[in-house]
């Protein structure tokens, strides 16, 4: 009779679960999580979708290698470094108001 108790309990419980589970509707997306419904006849991209999905993993397929740091330097030092000396030496030519901002 305990027996039988647990196996009616055990049934119970997994009726429940699957019942909760199928209760709960899907989440659907909207549109940028705007206000457009879903049934709007928008079709996916599968272009936009792979590049969604290699941008939310572009820190596992980063590949620093001989190309790259060289680059990496360039584009986070040297670039703004040159951008900035072109703009000061510019200020200073033309006596910008800001140039002494700068100094």
């Amino acid at each position: 009779q305990q027996h039988n108790r647990q196996q009616v309990n055990m049934l119970r419980q997994a009726v429940v679960r699957c019942s909760r589970a199928a209760n709960q509707a899907p989440q659907k997306r909207t549109m940028a999580g705007g206000p457009f419904p879903n049934n709007l006849g928008v079709k996916k991209n599968k272009f936009i979708e792979e590049w969604n999905g290699r941008r939310e993993i572009t820190e596992k397929s980063f590949n620093a290698s001989g190309k790259t740091v060289p680059w990496i330097i360039f584009l986070a030092v040297v670039f703004p470094y040159g951008v900035y000396s072109v703009t000061k030496s510019e200020l200073r030519k033309t006596g910008g108001r800001r140039y002494d901002d700068m100094l």
